[in-house]
């Protein structure tokens, strides 16, 4: 099988609402870009906020899964864990960025909840080790 003499290609900077950027190469005959279709976005005036759930309101809405949909808009799968609501949209490049600052800040709290709770889980077994030796209810043969 043959290949086109010309290898013409694009480089395209992408950017995933994680915050990290890759190039995609794109090898076409043509070097420039294909003209997505144009997602329908929303209003401009209306500010999203993807991580509150439209139908309990709580803000524990996360991403499912996501992909690029064009050059300036992500195709997001959403999910409530609470109500179990779930959706597909398009949402623009400043919208995914928040809702990913968002994912940030929630994995930050979980991240500082779960310290607090191992510490005290482990002054609570310490105070229980440290009494138990003072009983002298620990022996060699228990390690």
């Amino acid at each position: 099988m043959s290949q086109p003499a010309d290898n013409s290609h694009y480089v395209r900077r992408v950017v995933l609402p994680s915050g990290r950027a890759i190039e995609v190469v794109y090898f076409d005959t043509s070097a420039t870009p294909p003209q997505a279709p144009t997602p329908t976005p929303a209003p401009a005036e209306e500010v999203l906020d993807l991580h509150l759930c439209p139908e309990c309101h709580k803000d524990l809405v996360y991403p499912v899964e996501w992909e690029e949909a064009s050059a300036t808009h992500w195709e997001v799968a959403l999910r409530c864990p609470n109500c179990e609501w779930s959706t597909v949209g398009v949402y623009d490049q400043d919208t995914v960025d928040r809702f990913d600052e968002e994912l940030d800040r929630g994995t930050e709290v979980l991240v500082r909840d779960l310290k607090r709770l191992t510490r005290a889980n482990m002054e609570e077994e310490i105070e229980r080790f440290g009494r138990a030796l003072e009983s002298d209810a620990i022996w060699p043969m228990d390690f």
